[in-house]
Parts: structure tokens; sequence; C-alpha cells
């Protein structure tokens, strides 16, 4: 249930994060700027897919708001800190352009860490029935 929490989260924060990182990039944004907006869409997208399945169910945007708050603001927050600290760790990924294999890379091996460190938290969570243990009692 952790790693299948962890994925959904992931979906939203990889989403986020690779656009984030595109525009920046692309846009010739500073390091600061490009990593603050991948942070933001990144929380953006995860909120919002869960938002989704939330209100499917009939809950009030504001309730949905208030369980995917509950169940993703850490899980998301742990993923950022991890890949963002990883892409800024590795030698030029920051300066790598979208033609660049480094790019790519980067993002994608600082996505599957913060997969393998988010998952005990989000187990962690889901056994003190916070986190995502949440947004299952709606489902």
């Amino acid at each position: 249930m952790a790693a299948q929490a962890t994925l959904h989260c992931l979906t939203g924060c990889a989403i986020g994060e690779v656009l984030g990182m595109i525009i920046g990039t692309a846009a010739g944004l500073t390091n600061g700027a490009t990593i603050a907006l991948s942070i933001v869409l990144a929380f953006a997208f995860g909120y919002a897919l869960t938002m989704r399945g939330v209100l499917r169910t009939g809950l009030s945007t504001r309730q949905a708001l208030k369980i995917a708050l509950a169940a993703d603001t850490v899980s998301i927050a742990v993923m950022e800190v991890i890949d963002n600290t990883v892409i800024v760790g590795i030698p030029g990924a920051m300066d790598a352009g979208l033609a660049d294999a480094l790019f790519w890379v980067s993002l994608a091996a600082s996505l599957v860490l913060a997969f393998v460190v988010t998952t005990p938290v989000n187990r962690w969570m889901i056994g003190r029935g916070r986190g995502h243990a949440v947004v299952h009692a709606h489902h």
C-alpha cells in the first residue's frame, strides 16, 4: 500500500517537476527560479491528482482540498527535497540543456531516488492512519 501511495504521489510530483525543469531550462531561468517553479508545479499536480479522485466521491472542492493536503503534503515535500538535492548535486545537471542526456538522466535518477526514500515515510504515515490512509477512507 505504501509503494502504491508513493507511486501515486510520484506521478503528480514527476509531472510538475519535469514540467518545471523543462520550462525553467527552456526559458533560461536561474537555477533557483527553475527549482522553485518545479516545486510549485510538483505540489500543484500532486494535489490535483489526489483531488481528482476524491472529488469523484461527491465531496466538495474544499473537502477534497483538505484531504489532498493531509494525504500528500509530507510525501511531496520529502520527494521534492530528495529529487532537487540530487539534481543540484549532480555536476552539470542544472546547466544541461533539454537536448543533453545529462538533463534527462539526472531527472530520472532523482525521481527514482525520491521514490525509494519516500516509500518508508508513506508506510510509516499509513501505519498511523495518516497520509494516504486519509484518502483511502474516501474511496
